[in-house]
């Protein structure tokens, strides 16, 4: 099996589906460092897909190509004791593995159907950022930006603002990796690196590309909140460092920039 590359450049794209970036970014949180790769190769093929289970690594089912090199590290992070009245999962076990838990699932969006860019950025806008952080004026900021990523897909698909995506389309992204850079009892900060994929139509091609961001939890009221002097503190942790290498599961470059893999949560 090939590898394949895909051409991914539209930002309003991109802001779409990493709603995590676009989250901190509109709520003081200008250390974050969310970007794009869109020639990264995915040793899944084009048909490797966020909407499944992509972090299981290789199945029985599933011939890996001839250049696969297995990821050095893994890791199975838990889940969150329940899920919040916006279904997202929240309550996670105080440990590095909890906080990189909560930020994969603050970084696991899906935009399909009716649900929208605003809707998935409220959603972890409530969810996951710590309360002093949160305001009705970082709301209504976050709102707006949704909106204007939501008329540019609409635009991208073929369709009015405001409409459902055809039947078919989905952008999504999953965390494939992470990095943890420092870790306590309270506080964690760490690189992720997810993979967000686009498909315009039933018949359309899937597109994707990579994206790597930066991001601080702290433990507030029995759970992991992500919070603008966590992820300022991470900031400055990594100033004058080079940025890990943004490279598919599967490829040597994976593990040269010391990415753990992500399994199926346990």
């Amino acid at each position: 099996m090939g590898r394949t590359r895909g051409a991914w450049n539209s930002k309003g794209t991109w802001a779409a589906g990493v709603a995590l970036a676009a989250l901190l970014a509109f709520t003081g949180y200008a250390v974050l460092s969310g970007d794009e790769d869109s020639d990264t190769p995915s040793k899944g093929g084009s048909s490797a897909s966020a909407s499944g289970s992509p972090s299981e690594g290789p199945s029985a089912t599933y011939a890996p190509p001839d250049d696969w090199t297995e990821p050095e590290s893994w890791a199975a992070l838990p889940r969150g004791k329940r899920t919040d009245d916006r279904g997202s999962q929240v309550g996670f076990p105080q440990s590095a593995e909890g906080a990189v838990a909560m930020m994969t699932a603050a970084n696991t969006t899906a935009i399909e159907g009716g649900q929208s860019s605003v809707d998935e950025q409220l959603r972890i806008y409530r969810s996951y950022i710590g309360a002093a952080d949160q305001s009705s004026a970082n709301a209504e900021q976050i709102e707006l930006a949704a909106l204007q990523s939501d008329k540019a897909l609409a635009k991208q698909m073929g369709i009015k603002a405001g409409q459902d995506l055809p039947s078919g389309a989905y952008v999504r992204s999953t965390v494939v990796g992470f990095k943890v850079i420092k870790k306590s009892d309270t506080e964690v900060s760490a690189w992720l690196l997810s993979r967000v994929v686009q498909k315009n139509g039933e018949m359309e091609k899937e597109k994707g590309s990579y994206t790597r961001t930066l991001a601080g939890a702290q433990w507030q009221d029995g759970d992991w909140k992500l919070t603008a002097d966590a992820t300022a503190q991470a900031q400055q942790d990594v100033q004058g460092q080079a940025q890990p290498a943004m490279a598919a599961p599967g490829d040597a470059e994976f593990n040269q920039a010391g990415w753990t893999a992500l399994r199926q949560a346990s």
